[in-house]
């Protein structure tokens, strides 16, 4: 997904299956990424609107979000969204198959939308 202004690309958005996998139920997408550029007026509450309306249009339910805590959502909450409270955070690094954490590991903010 994009959003362009003046026939520049100014913010992107990716949607895929669910990270967690207990919402990978057939019915449930998530936005994992969205990026735009500084001064974009309402171009993240544009983006995770269109995201919604693909989604839903390709028969999905549900779509997730996660944000920093830092983050303040106001994008979210003009597009309709709902906050969910904390989730995740953490690493997956296990003594079994140790990694190299390179993400935020504090816990995030989850959003919804559905139908």
């Amino acid at each position: 997904m994009g959003a362009s202004l003046n026939g520049n690309v100014v913010g992107v958005a990716m949607v895929g299956r669910p990270v967690a996998r207990n919402l990978q139920d057939g019915w449930t997408a998530e936005v994992i990424r969205l990026c735009v550029l500084d001064g974009v007026k309402n171009g993240c509450s544009f983006l995770y609107g269109a995201c919604w309306r693909a989604a839903r249009a390709l028969g999905y339910r549900r779509l997730y979000t996660y944000t920093l805590p830092e983050e303040g959502g106001g994008s979210l909450r003009a597009a309709g969204w709902k906050c969910l409270g904390e989730a995740g955070g953490g690493s997956w690094s296990c003594k079994s198959r140790p990694r190299v954490d390179t993400h935020p590991l504090q816990k995030k903010i989850k959003w919804l939308t559905e139908v």
